[in-house]
């Protein structure tokens, strides 16, 4: 923590890890210990959602030193198995985020997957098939959940953690035939309701390092694969 109260965050997502690929993040997240006070995973832990990936990733975050706050991501279901890779995470000291928050000196950070939907006018709307009216009813569910999260957050500083983005700036780079499946615009007007100080995600592979909401929350793309001021896969905030 810095002498004036600030925190330095790290921020990064989509890490994929695989059973067999020998990528490491231990130095990585030895290197995040050293300048920052706290890292933040905007989801996509897992590549395929298998336990066996996840407890890789937990013998990797054995180097890092610092609190770790997360979120899931869409891979992370893929395998059917989330709940015990939400446990082997939770286990290695991740407090990962499904709707609630919590304060780390002073900076309360909510968290949710989130989830698709759309944008602004072209947001899809509860019509039609009972399959559109489900996938609607998961995306304002998961907005729901971040609320609830929002309010439980006291300190005057706040960040949002998400997996899927809440606003279109941050996927521009993707092909545009997708971004519906990119994140929602329910969920940037949930964050406009508190004061938030900035928003984290991932998913967006080909997106845009950062953009804002309509009503002004700095919003950051920090999947691994993004182009960050650092130069390094993992954005660093300062809150």
């Amino acid at each position: 923590m810095k002498s004036n109260g600030s925190l330095k965050i790290a921020a990064m997502g989509d890490l994929h890890v695989k059973e067999n690929d020998g990528t490491s993040y231990k130095e990585l997240f030895s290197e995040i210990s050293q300048i920052a006070d706290i890292l933040v995973l905007t989801g996509d832990l897992t590549d395929l959602g298998k336990p066996r990936e996840a407890e890789i990733l937990a013998a990797e975050l054995r180097s890092c030193s610092i609190p770790v706050v997360g979120v899931l991501g869409n891979h992370d279901y893929e395998c059917g198995h989330v709940e015990e890779v939400a446990a082997i995470i939770k286990d290695a000291g991740v407090q990962l985020l499904e709707g609630q928050a919590v304060e780390i000196d002073g900076v309360g950070f909510a968290g949710v997957k989130g989830f698709a939907g759309g944008f602004g006018r072209y947001m899809l709307g509860s019509f039609g098939e009972p399959a559109i009216k489900a996938m609607v009813a998961e995306s304002v569910e998961e907005t729901m959940r971040l609320e609830n999260a929002l309010r439980q957050v006291r300190s005057e500083r706040a960040m949002v953690v998400l997996h899927y983005a809440p606003v279109l700036d941050t996927v521009a780079g993707e092909p545009q035939e997708i971004y519906p499946f990119l994140g929602s615009s329910r969920l940037a007007e949930t964050i406009d309701r508190f004061p938030v100080k900035a928003v984290v995600h991932g998913h967006a592979h080909r997106g845009t390092y950062s953009g804002k909401t309509p009503g002004g929350a700095p919003v950051y793309n920090v999947a691994s694969h993004i182009e960050k001021p650092t130069g390094r896969p993992y954005a660093l905030l300062e809150l």
